[in-house]
């Protein structure tokens, strides 16, 4: 089921058409940009919105790729161990 929606983010106004059960996740995202924008904009000498939304893309994507750095050794780990318990296995087989 699709669902339209507005967002605003950075006192602009986006109309979205999501699924429905993608709703809670997307006003979270748009509640924290919007909480990061605060941020940076208390902190940093720009008040220019282009500037303040760029910062916020390059945290996220950052935050996003360190995300899948540590998924991608957490499968590794996994698959090692996995493969020690098989070869274990078959010993005993």
């Amino acid at each position: 089921m699709s669902l339209s929606i507005k967002i605003n983010i950075a006192n602009r106004t986006y109309p979205l058409t999501i699924n429905r059960n993608a709703e809670e996740n997307i006003r979270k995202a748009v509640k924290k940009i919007e909480e990061r924008l605060k941020f940076y904009e208390k902190n940093y000498a720009t008040n220019d919105r282009q500037d303040l939304l760029a910062m916020c893309l390059i945290e996220i994507a950052s935050k996003l790729e360190s995300l899948k750095d540590t998924s991608s050794k957490d499968n590794n780990d996994v698959e090692l161990k996995l493969e020690s318990i098989e070869s274990a296995l078959s010993e005993v087989i």
